[in-house]
């Protein structure tokens, strides 16, 4: 189906590729991105060069060029997937909807969360961002089930992330991140069996951070879902004191160029924004001011105590949904207008294309760490094009409705914080 090249052909493509970093014109992302956006976006909006691993398969994998890394040259292990592939006939896969998965922290590809997407009818690419492989037949969820490869980019731990901010960008993980994931999406769009203006991406804790990153900067995308990671990191976060302990340059640095609430004001896709009330990385307050700095369509869903893993992730049925309503015309989700108080009650328009069967209001009465507090939920009433629920109490630190229609879809209305969020 594509080119096969040896490793030895793949280092002297690498050696011989021309590596600026200057930003020209570019046809990746739109122009109101910030002056201080490291990435060559229009070298990156090129197919990578690859190589398959397996190419026979039914999730087959590969390796594609990276970027260099402490001058030498990289290169990415991912899985690749489509409903051919999973039957063993590739001849039916024509002019498929593909998307890009971005793994989290401790995470790498996950073949499983490549097939997951080629069973819903796209071609899906799931790459590595920390330089390893899984080794096959392990589960890949643990560790110790990967290698380091050669041509390994930077790992994946705190120094990568935090304590390599005063080293030059390309020697940091984000930059990195961000790149070989704008080049899986590069490579995934070239495929003769992908229909390249109709792709995805999702990416969950770290891959969500990622994710709401590349939406700003990869404009080619035409839907995202970002999973728990959002932006203001430094602000409300569990990495909030460890951003403390940078010295105030050093800090400012890291958010100018890594934080998403830099690149969110770029975004152009419709995006679904996902998380729980008390994920322990990744904080109400912040998520809601990431969702807040988006200027395309969005919707959001909270969940009351929603777990964190890769997993619980990738599980909830609104993400496909979301997918296919904007790559495929499914069913769209149901949309909530900002709700209102009206007296001993809260009412929410909202429009759907099937029946809602639930309408809650979730709200904390506590204060202090936003991601400790407990919640409470109560049932509202249903009507034609609207839902009403009982307001919450005087006392409510935090509330937000959520509507479920009859395909057990939820979506939120935006937090609403009665009192300003804690520092």
């Amino acid at each position: 189906m594509l080119c096969r090249v040896s490793l030895l052909s793949l280092c002297l493509v690498l050696l011989a590729f021309p590596w600026g970093h200057l930003l020209g014109d570019d046809t990746t992302s739109p122009s109101k991105l910030p002056a201080s956006t490291p990435w060559n976006l229009e070298k990156l909006s090129q197919p990578p060069e690859f190589y398959w691993v397996d190419d026979a398969g039914p999730v087959r994998s590969l390796f594609y060029v990276g970027e260099w890394y402490n001058g030498i040259p990289t290169r990415v292990f991912a899985y690749y997937a489509t409903p051919g592939t999973l039957a063993g006939d590739t001849s039916q896969d024509k002019n498929l909807p593909a998307v890009v998965l971005v793994h989290g922290g401790g995470g790498t590809a996950f073949r499983e969360w490549a097939e997951l997407w080629a069973k819903r009818g796209y071609a899906a690419i799931a790459m590595d961002l920390s330089g390893h492989r899984p080794i096959e037949n392990t589960n890949p969820h643990s560790p110790e089930n990967r290698v380091r490869h050669s041509g390994a980019g930077p790992d994946q731990g705190d120094d990568e992330k935090f304590g390599s901010i005063a080293k030059p960008v390309e020697e940091q993980w984000p930059y990195h991140a961000v790149a070989n994931v704008i080049r899986a999406h590069s490579l995934v769009r070239s495929f003769p069996e992908v229909d390249p203006e109709r792709t995805a991406i999702t990416g969950i804790s770290w891959g969500g951070y990622l994710t709401c990153m590349v939406a700003g900067v990869d404009s080619r995308f035409r839907v995202a879902v970002p999973v728990y990671g959002c932006g203001f990191l430094a602000e409300s976060s569990v990495w909030h004191d460890r951003m403390a302990q940078m010295s105030s340059e050093d800090r400012e640095r890291w958010t100018t160029l890594w934080d998403p609430a830099q690149y969110l004001p770029s975004v152009s896709m419709p995006i679904l924004f996902m998380n729980g009330t008390n994920d322990g990385a990744y904080f109400l307050d912040s998520y809601q001011k990431s969702y807040d700095l988006v200027p395309a369509p969005k919707q959001i869903r909270v969940t009351v105590n929603m777990p964190h893993s890769h997993p619980d992730g990738w599980a909830p049925q609104e993400i496909g949904l979301f997918v296919d309503q904007y790559l495929r015309g499914s069913t769209p989700l149901p949309k909530v207008d900002a709700p209102r108080r009206d007296g001993e009650q809260v009412v929410v328009p909202y429009s759907s294309a099937l029946p809602l069967k639930t309408a809650e209001i979730h709200w904390t009465t506590e204060s202090g760490p936003i991601n400790r507090r407990k919640w409470e939920s109560q049932p509202g009433t249903i009507e034609t094009d609207k839902v009403t629920t009982p307001a919450p109490p005087a006392e409510a630190t935090v509330w937000f409705v959520t509507v479920t229609d009859e395909r057990k879809a939820t979506v939120s209305t935006e937090v609403q914080f009665a009192l300003a969020p804690a520092p």
